[in-house]
């Protein structure tokens, strides 16, 4: 599907502020506005990307999501509202995608990410954010966007820590070495029961808002080119101690 990438005059106006900064500009709006992202869940790091994508002008935003509103999500999850307990997920964020701005198309998938459907709705889109909050779904993304040689965004969150990073295997860095891999960084997934999920757990609210906001900015950085992302480098963000480091990683020799 090809979008006009052209924008009207209430996107002018609209996108102003993204215009005026020299790094984006009108090419870089309409950059955004081509741009085809799928996010993996509207949950906790999924409700403020699929906000900010929606707000920043991205052309289309698909939403794969099987599960329903319940009250407990909505301490975090905060594209969705109280009168959306029971309704789909993926139903309740078009709404608010289509009510914050009517200039982006959102696509519902409403279904899990699995190994039988990975892949054809992968290259549906130009660029994969994993906001999932199982194990299974992103060794899943990771390894179904290296195959069809998309980016993927994946950002995880437990407690008060956070992370993002960027993944692009199928490229290689100015140096020429092969980028590495999400199983350069994390070659298994943990043994069952060993990281318990945020339910057994806990997690404060608002942090997955910023590490949601980090996997958007770090999207619009890929779409209009700005900037460098996080490839090769894990962004890590304590919020009790209100710090954040950076931890550099490499293909690995297998």
């Amino acid at each position: 599907m090809t979008i006009d990438a052209k924008l009207d005059t209430a996107e002018i106006a609209r996108y102003a502020r993204h215009i005026v900064l020299p790094e984006v500009g009108g090419a870089g709006q309409q950059k955004l506005k081509a741009a085809r992202v799928l996010v993996i869940g509207a949950g906790g790091l999924g409700a403020p990307v699929l906000q900010y994508l929606a707000a920043a002008g991205v052309g289309t935003l698909g939403v794969i999501d099987d599960d329903v509103v319940s009250l407990s999500n909505l301490q975090r999850q905060v594209i969705h509202a109280t009168a959306d307990i029971g309704r789909p997920k993926v139903e309740s964020a078009i709404l608010a995608i289509n009510a914050l701005n009517p200039h982006v198309t959102a696509a519902m998938h409403h279904t899990r990410l699995e190994v039988r459907n990975a892949e054809e709705i992968f290259r549906q889109y130009h660029l994969v954010i994993d906001g999932s909050d199982n194990f299974d779904t992103r060794y899943l993304a990771a390894d179904t966007a290296e195959a069809v040689q998309v980016p993927l965004i994946t950002g995880a969150v437990g407690r008060f820590d956070g992370s993002v990073t960027v993944l692009k295997p199928y490229e290689t860095d100015s140096d020429g070495h092969p980028n590495p891999s999400y199983r350069d960084l994390f070659p298994a997934p943990p043994p069952p029961g060993v990281v318990p999920s945020c339910a057994e757990a806990g997690v404060l609210g608002a942090l997955t808002g910023v590490i949601g906001t980090l996997q958007a900015m770090e999207a619009i950085k890929l779409i209009t080119g700005i900037g460098e992302p996080l490839v090769g480098r894990l962004l890590l963000y304590d919020a009790l101690a209100a710090q954040f480091s950076t931890i550099r990683y490499r293909r690995g020799a297998a």
